[in-house]
């Protein structure tokens, strides 16, 4: 590939939060890359984690593989990132703001922005910090966890990134996608970002409030008549907002989405079910205090996601 950037030598990515997300891709473009003189992978890390991706690169454990990546650069610094053309933002969501705002200085006229967080407003946010950076959109399709500092567990066969613009041009974008194939990442262009982020957030979105709500693993959650009401209630709830905001879900998406959760593996649940079980941060106002927010908003009427949320709320 020879891939050339008018302002710099070599085409910089900057993968910000190396858990399950930005261990796999970031894993794969660093281990791709490695001693390319026109790419450069940097890992912004911090801790042990950092600690133990200097010391032996970090391990990328599939069903059908294990790679040890070891990234140009691993730092949690501003000043030694520098400025990059793609900074890919795989952190929590709670930590969004304060990520954006500390690393906005590698940020320059050239850099773009690619949220993969769960959740529907992160590139509005973004904007709101940074409003004259170029700030794209995304979702990931993935299982992927971090087992231990500097290693990351994938459990899933579908490691699908997708990403696009509405109302941005399509040459950075084409450029982007070409690093990610050949770094042997499944990635696809979405021609419709916002309904391809909203048909993956009805889905998460539920899930992710009702298992916490419940403290119910999928299979315990289709088992119980009860459950699978409240899940049915979610979807039809949520669903009513992506057609509010006229966003060109798919007409069936409440079954689909429905029907996903009911044919997930029994033993899965949703990452924000992890994180109240640990008494951590959670993601609970980006998955469920925004349907929440935006339904009142709209004047909508959401009950179960209301009481839901509240009850979630005294939990956390």
């Amino acid at each position: 590939m020879n891939i050339k950037n008018p302002i710099q030598a070599k085409y910089r990515i900057a993968v910000l939060g190396i858990g399950g997300v930005g261990g796999y891709f970031g894993g794969k473009l660093a281990a791709h890359f490695a001693g390319s003189t026109n790419v450069e992978i940097i890992f912004v890390a911090r801790g042990e984690n950092a600690k133990a991706i200097k010391s032996r690169g970090l391990k990328v454990v599939t069903n059908q593989e294990e790679f040890v990546a070891k990234p140009s650069l691993v730092t949690s610094k501003a000043k030694e990132i520098g400025k990059v053309d793609v900074f890919l933002i795989c952190t929590k969501a709670y930590d969004l703001e304060e990520s954006i705002v500390k690393y906005q200085d590698c940020v320059g006229a050239q850099t773009v922005i690619l949220p993969l967080l769960n959740g529907v407003n992160h590139a509005e946010t973004i904007q709101s910090i940074l409003p004259k950076a170029e700030v794209w959109n995304g979702c990931v399709f993935i299982v992927a966890k971090l087992l231990e500092a500097g290693v990351v567990k994938i459990d899933s066969e579908i490691r699908l990134l997708q990403f696009g613009s509405n109302d941005l041009t399509r040459s950075k974008m084409d450029k982007f996608a070409e690093v990610l194939k050949e770094s042997g990442v499944d990635v696809q262009l979405s021609e419709d970002i916002d309904k391809t982020v909203w048909e993956k957030f009805i889905f998460i979105s539920a899930l992710a409030t009702m298992t916490a709500y419940a403290n119910q693993h999928v299979g315990e959650l289709v088992r119980s008549s009860e459950s699978l009401e409240l899940v049915s209630d979610l979807i039809s709830e949520v669903t009513a907002i992506a057609h509010a905001k006229k966003i060109n879900v798919a007409e069936n998406i409440a079954e689909i989405a429905l029907n996903r959760i009911i044919s997930s593996p029994p033993e899965s649940t949703s990452s924000m079910h992890h994180d109240f079980k640990k008494k951590g941060k959670t993601e609970l106002e980006t998955l469920t205090g925004y349907v929440v927010r935006e339904a009142e908003r709209l004047n909508l009427s959401t009950p179960v996601y209301q009481r839901l949320y509240q009850e979630l709320r005294t939990k956390g």
